[in-house]
């Protein structure tokens, strides 16, 4: 077997000797050629360039084409921020300012000829003739709540508690909008389909039964009867929604370093589900060794024992900035554990020894709010989270400080560790943790901070 035909086991529930790896290596790829992150995503020839190097240097069993969760707002009138090194992020939400939330007319889902979307299929037209035979490509798409929150911005969450039949119609618009392009993705070739919707992570399980089981499940079910695969891809802690996520029937869920994947995978085996992931993007890719990768991967493998239904894979989207050679030795691992464990028979990983000072939280002049993220300008959840911040920040203007901490950064990830703060994106105000893989209303944001201010 080569490696697709491993990997497409794998999706069946198939017993294989050799677990699949995918690399979820989005603008990442660009450094291998040396673009930056915009012009990956916006230059059809650089991308495929990118995509071909991936393919050569990290042997992956199936790869992304793009991840830009963005393509779909872009083309909807979502106004985008451009970076350097990371995907876009969406600054402006076309349905925000509205009194009500109001669906959208079918007419404006988006056509092949929309936006980047041309330029996409064309280049996954261009992977499937070269690597297609070998590869599985990854067509990711915009889950439907990411794409209504890029829509109506922070609103969202309360017009969940406002009106929930408006919100249920328009999580239906845009499942609409994800059902087509999948359509289009499937038609260029792409061999599964990843609906990717971090806010999932940001909603209880009642919600998520509320909301989203149907439009997730009807998609899933479309995507089937495309002949695609499916892949439920989920970012933050998602814990409590994965038996949810598991009753609308994907082939496969994508899970992240928040969630605990040796026991999601008690539960993703119950249901018959290949579960995917977790390699810590920034602790152990972006500032690890080569021998930490390895290491990472050959004792999840060895604690996972039973290793049917399971794609290696990083938790998200790469960062840009990940050491080609820690890439290289994940590969590697995957490949060739025996002649791994070998070479890391006498490794001890290393400790950072960065020294955090906390601020004195009982004699602050003012209250502090510090907001844990991954990165708000790359990952979605996150960047709701310091939205609302942002949004509070406004109202109490002078009287109220607020920080980012990033972890991307080895001292916020050391700041995380001191302060046991255990899952991302995560709001404390004054040293006290008051939203937790849960995006606030305003309403819930600013009482959590006049009650801090009445102490």
């Amino acid at each position: 077997m080569n490696r697709k035909e491993i990997l497409v086991k794998t999706l069946r529930h198939e017993a294989v000797d050799q677990v699949p790896w995918v690399p979820f290596a989005g603008v990442h790829a660009g450094l291998l050629k040396n673009y930056t992150a915009k012009e990956v995503l916006q230059d059809g020839e650089k991308l495929f360039q990118s995509l071909m190097e991936v393919n050569q240097l990290y042997k992956p069993f199936g790869q992304p084409v793009v991840f830009d969760l963005q393509v779909e707002a872009e083309c909807l009138g979502c106004g985008l921020a451009w970076a350097e090194d990371t995907p876009p992020s969406v600054m402006s939400h076309p349905l925000e300012d509205d009194d009500e939330i109001h669906v959208p007319c079918d007419c404006t889902i988006p056509s092949k000829e929309t936006g980047r979307i041309p330029m996409i299929l064309d280049v996954m037209r261009r992977m499937k003739e070269a690597v297609g035979e070998n590869t599985a490509l990854y067509g990711l798409i915009c889950g439907p709540f990411t794409l209504a929150a890029h829509l109506r911005g922070n609103n969202i969450f309360m017009d969940m508690y406002d009106d929930e039949d408006a919100v249920a119609d328009f999580l239906g618009y845009c499942s609409r909008v994800a059902a087509r392009m999948a359509e289009y993705y499937v038609e260029a070739g792409m061999d599964v389909i990843a609906v990717v919707d971090p806010l999932i992570s940001q909603i209880s399980e009642d919600h998520f039964e509320q909301f989203m089981h149907e439009p997730f499940s009807g998609l899933f079910a479309h995507i089937r009867e495309l002949g695609a695969f499916s892949s439920f891809f989920v970012c933050g802690d998602a814990t409590r929604n994965i038996e949810a996520m598991c009753r609308t029937a994907p082939d496969s869920i994508s899970i992240d370093e928040n969630v605990d994947l040796l026991e999601a995978k008690k539960i993703t085996d119950r249901y018959n589900i290949t579960v995917g992931g977790n390699i810590p993007l920034t602790t152990i890719m972006l500032h690890g060794t080569q021998q930490d990768n390895m290491k990472f991967v050959l004792d999840l493998l060895d604690n996972m024992g039973d290793t049917r239904n399971f794609i290696l894979a990083p938790g998200c989207d790469m960062p840009y900035h990940v050491p080609v050679e820690n890439v290289i030795g994940i590969a590697q691992a995957v490949l060739e554990p025996d002649k791994v464990r070998e070479m890391l028979k006498n490794y001890v990983a290393q400790e950072d020894d960065i020294d955090i000072v906390l601020p004195d939280y009982e004699h602050l002049e003012k209250p502090l709010m510090e907001v844990f993220t991954l990165d708000s300008a790359t990952c979605a959840a996150c960047t709701y989270m310091m939205g609302a911040a942002i949004e509070a920040k406004k109202t109490f203007g002078d009287s109220l400080d607020m920080v980012e901490y990033k972890f991307t950064e080895k001292e916020s990830i050391a700041r995380c560790k001191k302060m046991g703060v255990t899952n991302l994106p995560s709001l404390y105000i004054n040293g006290e943790l008051k939203f937790r893989s849960l995006v606030p209303s305003r309403q819930e944001l600013e009482q959590a901070v006049k009650e801090a201010m009445s102490k």
